[in-house]
C-alpha cells in the first residue's frame, strides 16, 4: 500500500513538474498583457458600438493577446466631453467620440461640418486622407491625442414633435437640441430655431417632457436611441455630414511599444466596418421609417435650406483659422 501511495505521489509531482513551464508561460503572458479602455456614447446596435467591439477583437488577435481592450459604451464613462478630458489625462485610452465635442479641443475640426459640404462619406474620407487629415493630425498631437481613424457619424437630419418641416420657414421658432458644437448651433440659428445643448444621454427625456421640440442626428442614432418615439416628424434635411473621430491618448500610445502598428491596423479595419455599417444602417432605417405609420418622413426644399445656411460658411471663414475652413471647403467642392 505504501509503495502505491508513493508511486501516485511521484506521478502527481511529475505531472506538476511537466505542466509547470506551460503554466508559468501562461502566467507570464497574463501578467504581460496591457489592458486598455475604449469609451463611446452610442447605444447597443449602433454601428459605432459594433465597430468598437470589433476593434477590441482585432487588437486581441493582432497582438496575440498582449493587448486587451475593454469597451464601455452608452456614456457609461460620461459624456463625450468628459471622455475627452479623461483621454488627455490618461484615465481613458481610446474614444470613438463626436465631432462637436472634439471641436472644442481642435476648433479646426468644425470645418468638416460646414452646411451641405459633403454629399457622401466617400468624399469626406477622400479629403481627410490628404493634407486636411495631416493638418488635423498635427493639431491633435499638440494636445496629447492621436487620431487613429475617421469613423462615419452619418448625414444629419432634423426631427421634431410639432410639425412637418419642408422649408426653412417651418424650422423658425422650434426649440432644437444640438450638441455643444458651434457649427451646428450656427446652422440652426441661421434657420431661425432656438438651440439648447443637452447631453445625448438625456435627450430622449428632454424631448418626451417638451424641454425641446426637436433635435438633429443621423438616422442610425435616431433609430438606436428610439428618438422617433417622441419626435414623429422626420425631415430629411441632410444639413451636414459629421465624422466620429476615433482617438487614442498619446499616453496609451507610449504603453503599446511594438504593438502600436497592430493597434493602428485594427483601428483601420474597424473603421472600414463602421463606415460600411453606417451606410447600410442609414438605408435600412430610412426604409423602416417610411413604412412606419407612427412617424412621418418628409423630403425638404434642399435649395432653400442651402441658401438659408450659406452665410454660416462666410462667418466661419472670418475666424482665426478661417484659412483652414476655406481650404476644407475648396477641397470638398473640388
Amino acid at each position: 500500500m505504501r509503495l502505491q501511495i508513493q508511486r501516485r505521489s511521484f506521478l502527481r509531482s511529475a505531472a506538476v513538474a511537466l505542466a509547470a513551464p506551460a503554466l508559468l508561460s501562461t502566467l507570464r503572458n497574463a501578467q504581460a498583457a496591457t489592458t486598455l479602455t475604449l469609451g463611446h456614447g452610442a447605444a447597443p446596435g449602433n454601428p459605432r458600438t459594433v465597430a468598437a467591439a470589433k476593434f477590441a477583437e482585432l487588437v486581441g488577435q493582432k497582438t496575440e493577446g498582449r493587448v486587451k481592450i475593454n469597451v464601455a459604451g452608452a456614456e457609461t464613462l460620461g459624456s463625450d466631453s468628459a471622455m475627452l478630458t479623461s483621454l488627455r489625462t490618461g484615465a481613458l485610452d481610446f474614444t470613438a467620440n463626436s465631432q462637436g465635442a472634439t471641436s472644442a479641443l481642435v476648433p479646426e475640426l468644425s470645418a468638416l461640418g460646414l452646411p451641405f459640404l459633403f454629399a457622401t462619406t466617400e468624399k469626406a474620407m477622400s479629403v481627410l486622407s490628404g493634407t486636411i487629415g495631416r493638418e488635423l493630425d498635427k493639431r491633435f498631437e499638440a494636445i496629447g491625442i492621436m487620431p487613429l481613424d475617421w469613423w462615419d457619424n452619418g448625414v444629419r437630419h432634423l426631427t421634431n414633435s410639432k410639425r412637418k418641416v419642408t422649408t426653412p420657414a417651418e424650422v423658425a421658432g422650434l426649440k432644437v437640441r444640438t450638441p455643444a458644437d458651434p457649427m451646428t448651433i450656427d446652422i440652426f440659428q441661421a434657420l431661425g430655431a432656438s438651440t439648447e445643448q443637452i447631453a445625448f444621454g438625456e435627450l430622449y427625456i428632454a424631448l418626451q417632457q417638451g424641454v425641446v421640440d426637436g433635435q438633429e442626428n443621423p438616422l442610425a442614432n435616431i433609430e438606436s436611441s428610439k428618438l422617433y418615439e417622441v419626435n414623429r416628424f422626420i425631415s430629411l434635411t441632410a444639413h451636414k455630414w459629421e465624422s466620429t473621430p476615433f482617438l487614442m491618448s498619446m499616453i496609451a500610445r507610449a504603453r503599446l511599444g511594438k504593438d502600436l502598428e497592430a493597434v493602428m491596423a485594427a483601428a483601420k479595419e474597424a473603421g472600414e466596418l463602421q463606415r460600411s455599417l453606417s451606410r447600410d444602417k442609414a438605408t435600412e432605417v430610412l426604409t423602416a421609417f417610411k413604412g412606419n405609420a407612427a412617424v412621418e418622413v418628409t423630403e425638404v426644399d434642399r435649395e432653400a435650406f442651402v441658401k438659408a445656411t450659406a452665410p454660416v460658411a462666410d462667418v466661419w471663414k472670418q475666424k482665426p483659422f478661417g484659412e483652414f475652413v476655406a481650404q476644407v471647403e475648396a477641397e470638398a467642392r473640388a
